[in-house]
């Protein structure tokens, strides 16, 4: 079975760095990385920018990396991380902390108990 890395990224730019850690990972396990942003049906794609400038930022790094870039529209964004996971057979998995501790903890802890088989990476 082929590893392979999943990138949740967020509404903030700084995603280029969680990109770039999922590419190194990606590059070590031998496996193909994919970039995922799942967004609230009603919120902008990324803070502050229009739609178009986001999808174009974030379909530049990923051409650039070679990675694959899947962005949904949401109203449950932990359910469709796991289903994503599940249905492309997701072998690790690349999330940020947030700047609200207690908010980052309580996704990672959300996403490890949906998929206690997958290896994530802050």
């Amino acid at each position: 079975m082929q590893n392979k890395v999943m990138v949740c990224v967020t509404q903030q730019k700084t995603c280029e760095r969680l990109i770039k850690k999922g590419f190194e990972i990606a590059k070590e396990i031998d496996g193909c990385l994919y970039v995922i942003h799942v967004v609230n049906e009603k919120d902008k794609l990324l803070y502050n920018l229009s739609d178009g400038e986001a999808l174009e930022y974030l379909f530049d790094i990923t051409k650039q990396l070679g990675a694959d870039l899947v962005v949904k529209r949401s109203k449950n964004v932990i359910n469709t991380l796991v289903e994503f996971a599940e249905e492309n057979k997701i072998t690790h998995i690349v999330i940020g902390n947030s700047t609200e501790k207690s908010k980052g903890k309580k996704f990672s802890e959300k996403l490890l108990k949906k998929l206690p088989d997958k290896q994530i990476i802050m």
